[in-house]
Order: C-alpha cells, then sequence, then structure tokens
C-alpha cells in the first residue's frame, strides 16, 4: 500500500494522508496498520513523514499514548470528510456489480469461503470481495458488509442486521468425547483474540469453570484446527463448527448454549442495493442452517 505517490498541487504523499487519518480516527497506530494492512511501523513513518513534509506536529504525548494536537484535530475533520467521500464515489461505481465484505479471519475460513461457490453459482453476476476485519472492529472503510460475532448489549442497534443467535459449546474429537463427559477436560484450547471463551461458556451453561492446562493460540480458526487434531478440548460457536460435527471429524459431548451474543452483519451506512440485499438474504439462511444443527 505504501508505495511512493507522486504528489500534484503541492499535497503532501497521499500514504501519509491515509495514514494520519486512520490513526486519528481509531485513536491508535496498531488499529490503524490492521484497517490498512500494513504493520504498524509504516504507520507512523508515513505519519512522522506528513509531519517532517508539512512542518508541524499531528500527535504528541508519549509514544504509546499520543493524541491529536489543535492542528491535528482540525486535519482530521477534513481529512475525514474527504476519504469518506472518495470511499462514496468509487462504491457508486460498483454498487451494481460488487460486494466488498469486511469478515474475522476465522469466520472467514471456517465458515464463509466454503460456502460462497454455492452463492456464485446462484448469483453470478454478484461479485464478493473479502477483505480482512480487525478483531473488535465494527466497520471498516470502503466495505458494504460487516460480518462478526458481536456480544448481546453490541448487537442491539439499528444498523446490527442478526443472522443467527450464538451457541457456544466445548468441541472435540470423538476420541476425547467420552472424557469430556465425565468432566475430564484436559487440555483446554483458547484463542488470544477470544479469551474469554471457557468462561463464558461456564457462565451460560451454569457449570463450574472448567481446570486444567491451557494452550493459547493466536485465533479461532486456529483453535478448532487444533482441535480437529486432537489436541485438546475448545469452546467454539456452533456456526463454524457446524461442518466438521455433521462429518464426525468433531463431537460435542456437551451439547451447545446460547450465550446472548449473535453472529451479525453491519451494513454500511447507505440503505442496502439489490445485490447487497440479496448477499444479507442468502447469508442470513446460511447463519440459521449452521445455527440450528445439533450436536451428534
Amino acid at each position: 500500500m505504501f508505495d511512493n505517490l507522486t504528489s500534484r498541487g503541492g499535497l503532501p504523499s497521499l500514504n501519509g494522508l491515509r495514514a494520519f487519518e486512520a490513526m486519528g480516527r481509531t485513536g491508535s497506530a496498531t488499529r490503524a496498520a490492521a484497517e490498512l494492512n500494513v504493520t504498524h511501523s509504516a504507520v507512523s513513518r508515513q505519519v512522522k513523514g506528513l509531519e517532517a513534509a508539512l512542518g508541524v506536529r499531528l500527535f504528541e504525548g508519549p509514544r504509546h499514548r499520543l493524541t491529536l494536537t489543535a492542528t491535528g484535530r482540525e486535519m482530521l475533520t477534513g481529512l475525514t470528510t474527504g476519504f469518506d467521500a472518495l470511499d462514496a464515489a468509487v462504491r457508486a461505481t460498483r454498487r451494481d456489480r460488487e460486494v466488498q465484505v469486511a469478515v474475522n479471519a476465522s469466520l472467514a475460513v471456517k465458515w464463509l469461503i466454503p460456502r460462497l461457490p454455492a452463492f456464485e453459482r446462484l448469483h453470478p453476476g454478484i461479485a464478493v470481495h473479502l477483505n480482512d476485519l480487525a478483531p473488535h472492529a465494527t466497520g471498516q472503510r470502503g466495505a458494504d458488509l460487516v460480518i462478526r460475532y458481536l456480544g448481546p448489549e453490541a448487537f442491539r442497534r439499528d444498523e446490527v442486521e442478526v443472522l443467527t443467535a450464538n451457541r457456544i459449546g466445548p468441541v472435540c474429537t470423538p476420541e476425547l468425547a467420552a472424557s469430556v463427559v465425565t468432566g475430564v477436560i484436559g487440555t483446554r484450547l483458547t484463542a488470544r483474540t477470544h479469551p474469554s471463551g471457557w468462561t463464558d461458556w461456564s457462565r451460560a451453561a451454569g457449570r463450574p469453570a472448567a481446570t486444567g492446562p491451557i494452550r493459547t493460540l493466536a485465533h479461532l480458526h486456529f483453535v478448532l484446527d487444533a482441535a480437529l487434531a486432537g489436541l485438546g478440548v475448545a469452546v467454539l460457536p456452533l456456526t463454524i463448527v457446524a461442518d466438521d460435527l455433521a462429518t464426525g471429524r468433531l463431537s460435542a459431548p456437551l451439547g451447545f448454549v446460547p450465550d446472548g451474543g449473535a453472529l451479525v452483519a453491519i451494513p454500511s451506512g447507505e440503505p442496502p442495493v439489490r445485490h447487497l440485499r440479496t448477499f444479507l438474504d442468502w447469508l442470513r439462511g446460511q447463519a440459521e442452517a449452521s445455527g440450528a444443527q445439533s450436536a451428534p
């Protein structure tokens, strides 16, 4: 993304402006880097270059708690408006042909991507493009739609479309299922992006907190693959394990319980156009089918 762009009319680098706007809007170089799909250092380097080109400070304070200066706040307002206008212009040119979807990697890899060929067979004129969504983000510039799990407070907003209520439960290989039923969990698998999975399940199921060794992996799809490999037991949403339950590769010996959250779709601020509504309706059907599946 950060290849050099030639400035026109005395404007500084567009890359620097994009990096500053994302960092100022999200409040963090780390979150800006995740949104722009670049490294933290790339964002910091571009912002410093922009400050040097303009001869002003845009951020101030300790390195890990930077805040916008008065000049930075004034500049951010104009840039956000401008980039939003650019985004709207680009979106308008493709609104009848493409759907840009931002989705967490685990949900994309283990649920959405395996189902996309069926959608494309049904609707060959609609091109669906997937973009990585930062772990805790609920929006992304350039996306027509965000798909993610949200907790009970977060999804009760007018713009959020609930696809299916979320149900969670411990899953493991069939070989480990008998011991789980007797209360011997063994190694508990957890995701760094969702460390409270076991606690959430204990609370929702009304069961005592599980004990034993914990193995932490980066993402939910890593945790799912570890469970499939027999490395332990994982608490996961029914939606993303439904296919493996259906084939018998995984077992859910204690079943699934509602956790109060939901798998949701969050459209952009504009009213959904026809192709986006078609995709949303299909998504809901897929989510309901996955979420309604019973454990074998």
